[in-house]
């Protein structure tokens, strides 16, 4: 990966994370308002932005951050703090898809009454966003007990990192245009495909084994 492709995964990287963190609290912002005036627009309008806008910003950080890793020197298991990182990451996907998705449908329907669980996981959710932005810049903490001595790394073609950087427009693309809902198949698919790819390259390269 060269200096500029990987600068600019970066950079998607970050904009993508603020872009989910801000909404985040945006979901928090609403759901005060119903809960302090009883007004389910509050709730209706989070869950609007929660499944239009959220949940492709989220798909596309976790992404990123995990190809960011995939394709550098860092890795998933060297470092604690990219490792740390990842077990956020995948816990906020899963408690925003299983969790509070429904929870928030439910308000929005006005079949459910006032949810401190909801508040308490989207204030959570912000607050973990940023703490994964201080691991970022801090990078604390040694490495893993699983790291190679000589941080192995194989640099991708180059048509790769610009696959990776089109992947949340299809995912976005394919949601809109053929699901009608968040379906983060590209997203899946890569991630997947990538580390199998780079394993079988250092098998096939006798001084990366």
């Amino acid at each position: 990966m060269t200096q500029s492709s990987r600068h600019l995964l970066v950079w998607v990287h970050v904009v993508t994370s603020v872009s989910w963190m801000s909404q985040a609290l945006a979901l928090f912002a609403l759901s005060i308002h119903s809960v302090i005036t009883g007004d389910g627009a509050g709730y209706r309008m989070a869950h609007l932005l929660d499944n239009e806008v959220l949940l492709h910003f989220a798909n596309a950080s976790a992404f990123t951050g995990l190809m960011l890793a995939a394709m550098t020197k860092w890795g998933y298991f060297r470092y604690w703090w990219v490792l740390i990182k990842l077990v956020i990451t995948l816990s906020q996907l899963y408690a925003g898809i299983f969790l509070l998705g429904p929870r928030l449908s439910a308000l929005a329907d006005g079949t459910r009454d006032a949810d401190p669980v909801l508040l308490a996981a989207t204030l959570l959710m912000a607050s973990a966003i940023a703490f994964q932005a201080w691991l970022s810049v801090a990078k604390p903490w040694k490495r893993t007990p699983w790291a190679e001595a000589r941080p192995r790394t194989i640099a991708p073609p180059g048509w790769v990192t610009g696959f990776v950087l089109l992947v949340p427009v299809l995912d976005f693309l394919l949601a809109v245009l053929v699901f009608g809902n968040p379906a983060p198949l590209f997203f899946v698919l890569t991630a997947v495909a990538y580390p199998i790819w780079r394993a079988r390259a250092r098998r096939r390269d006798p001084a990366l084994a």
